[in-house]
């Protein structure tokens, strides 16, 4: 009994570190990702298109949903759910945290940190980017497939970090915006489907 409190308190103590470590590293590294990481053309590329893709919700909404209505197993349609709100939840945590943190984009700032008055449109999120709203999306949908087939988790992660980097790129947002994004998205997408998840999808993702 001890060692089963144990374990999760072990992985959730390392997984802060590692998160916390990942953070610190993008904010030191805001600077010089602002000054060399830069392909203002990103979007007009094939690949850039489709990395963009994957931030945008309805994309997921609709994937969802079309995953929902060819399965007729719960555990397929409880996945097909997942894949739905996680992305859902984490766009909506998104903006909350951007009320909260007010950190403008890099672009009119000329990479240099700015934060907004509360007393400036308090209510507005337009102009802000911490977090990045396409990648904390892109994280919580791609996570959630990798948690349904665990032997593409490569592939789902690999599209996920380049939906980051593309934003990276066309200077939209701070290397911090989009790290601090994914771990949201992540953990989002990790709560849900340990809560929600039928127990042998749980088993079957934890095992590979």
């Amino acid at each position: 009994m001890e060692l089963a409190h144990t374990i999760p308190s072990r992985r959730t103590l390392l997984l802060g570190l590692g998160a916390a470590a990942l953070v610190l590293t993008a904010f030191l590294a805001d600077s010089w990702a602002f000054a060399h990481l830069s392909l203002p053309s990103v979007y007009d590329q094939g690949w850039g298109r489709l990395l963009r893709t994957l931030g945008y919700l309805p994309f997921w909404l609709l994937i969802g949903l079309a995953f929902y209505r060819s399965t007729t197993t719960p555990s397929g349609r409880r996945h097909a759910m997942l894949l739905m709100v996680a992305p859902t939840l984490s766009g909506a945590l998104s903006e909350l945290c951007k009320l909260l943190v007010r950190r403008e984009r890099p672009g009119p700032s000329v990479g240099l940190y700015v934060f907004r008055a509360f007393s400036d449109r308090p209510f507005s999120t337009a102009g802000f980017g911490m977090p990045s709203g396409d990648v904390i999306v892109a994280f919580a949908a791609c996570a959630t497939l990798a948690r349904v087939w665990p032997r593409t988790r490569v592939l789902w992660y690999g599209l996920a970090v380049g939906c980051a980097f593309a934003r990276v790129l066309s200077r939209a947002h701070f290397l911090s915006d989009v790290t601090v994004a994914g771990i949201l998205g992540w953990s989002v997408a990790d709560q849900l489907w340990k809560r929600y998840a039928p127990e042998a999808s749980r088993e079957a993702s934890l095992a590979t």
